[in-house]
């Protein structure tokens, strides 16, 4: 599992587990598993110029039941290691949907 902060051209942060797809030894793509897009919210308090900072995770195409979505190399700016916290509410995150009992 390697999950990365892929920054796309659309200016979205996505969160997932990113792996490089190669074609003819030459990178084309990423595979995103659970992609979930990053939502920071800042607010600045009043008192010493202090920030707070609220980060959210939702599902990246909100009416998909894909799992897995195949991203074209030209659309990811950058990648990056997401901080402990933000790794921890991803892992959480998936491991409750991967832990849900499906309904009839």
């Amino acid at each position: 599992m390697s999950i990365k902060i892929a920054l796309l051209k659309s200016g979205e942060q996505v969160v997932s587990d990113i792996k490089e797809l190669m074609s003819e030894e030459k990178p084309v793509g990423y595979l995103f598993k659970d992609p979930e897009t990053l939502t920071i919210n800042k607010s600045f308090l009043v008192s010493d110029s202090d920030t707070s900072v609220e980060i959210s995770l939702s599902q990246w195409i909100l009416m998909s039941s894909d799992r897995e979505l195949v991203v074209p190399r030209d659309w990811v700016v950058t990648l990056a290691e997401p901080i402990d916290s933000v790794l921890k509410m991803y892992k959480d995150k998936i491991d409750a949907k991967d832990n849900q009992v499906p309904t009839a």
